[in-house]
């Protein structure tokens, strides 16, 4: 048995002009959560449905737990499950009525597909909530209930495409601890995200996709240490002071090292090392920008981003290839 759950080698898909993969390389070792990562666009959700078989590649190979998934796409479906970016669950059914159902078509008696619903719904936390129609669960709950589905019968590999998005910091943690569950448990994901800081979370390696193509791979710690610089981060005092602290920050360290953050006190730069750093923080002061405080530390997978592509990850407006095909 090989120790990859997935080998994929050149994969391509286009849409008429638009190539959305265009050549994907992936080697995924079992057990482990894989961040797929990039903008929307990027490509994430057509290679994912490429190796859960719903897509046919135009090129290039790849083998899910040792099936290849154009001559044995019965057997990849066997061991897989995939929670897409929208919810599969009927609304106007209740969350243990999804689940049964789901239960019944996948084989099981009725008495044991009610047993394996309340065992789902106890351990996602919906146990409360199992006798109410889903349209009145919280986008949180959906999300949590999905996932479940996907476990009805419990698979050798899960795709999770972008799981968190539109949630809430509470329900996307609550997420999180399922994923790392999972893995515990000993199932392989592959986790599509366009969250940086999500990728950082849960991730035991990571593929940057840009434009079709991987762009770097590695581990969290290996992608951070590649960009060579440590990141300088400062909070103002004043949010009113901060284009003062970009014109201080891009006269000492470069206008391209300097990113805003969402905070609108916040800014972060690359720093070569921490005795520039003190200098630069040196020199904020004496321009009279008051700091609430800063750090030097490696620098964030958004950072990372960045200076791969040259632009943050939040920038990127594209839409998915197969919405513009459709």
């Amino acid at each position: 048995m090989s120790a990859l759950a997935i080998e994929a080698s050149g994969l391509r898909k286009s849409f008429g002009a638009t190539k959305a993969v265009d050549g994907v390389d992936l080697a995924v070792g079992r057990g482990s959560v894989y961040g797929v990562l990039g903008p929307n666009g990027a490509g994430k959700t057509t290679t994912i449905r490429m190796l859960a078989t719903l897509l046919r590649p135009d090129e290039g190979s790849a083998r899910v737990l040792g099936y290849d998934v154009v001559e044995q796409a019965d057997r990849v479906r066997g061991v897989v499950s995939l929670t897409g970016q929208m919810a599969s669950v009927d609304e106007d059914l209740t969350g243990a009525e999804n689940l049964i159902l789901l239960a019944r078509l996948l084989g099981f008696g009725r008495a044991d597909a009610r047993r394996r619903a309340v065992e789902l719904l106890e351990a996602f936390g919906l146990a409360d909530a199992a006798g109410r129609q889903v349209k009145n669960y919280s986008g949180g709950m959906r999300r949590r209930l999905d996932i479940a589905a996907s476990l009805v019968v419990t698979p050798e590999l899960l795709f999770l495409d972008e799981p968190t998005t539109g949630l809430d910091p509470r329900s996307r943690n609550q997420v999180w601890e399922i994923v790392r569950a999972l893995r515990e448990a000993g199932t392989t994901i592959l986790l599509c995200t366009q969250y940086l800081d999500e990728a950082d979370q849960l991730a035991d390696g990571i593929a940057v996709i840009d434009h079709g193509r991987v762009i770097a791979e590695g581990t969290p710690g290996q992608l951070k240490a590649s960009v060579g610089t440590s990141s300088l981060h400062v909070r103002l005092l004043d949010p009113a002071q901060r284009p003062r602290a970009h014109h201080v920050l891009a006269g000492e360290l470069g206008d391209e090292a300097v990113h805003l953050e969402a905070d609108p006190a916040a800014l972060t730069a690359a720093c070569p090392n921490a005795a520039r750093g003190a200098e630069v923080v040196g020199e904020l002061t004496q321009a009279g920008v008051g700091i609430a405080d800063f750090s030097l530390g490696q620098p964030t997978l958004d950072e990372v981003f960045m200076a791969l592509t040259g632009r943050p990850a939040e920038e990127v407006e594209e839409i998915e290839a197969e919405e513009q095909a459709a």
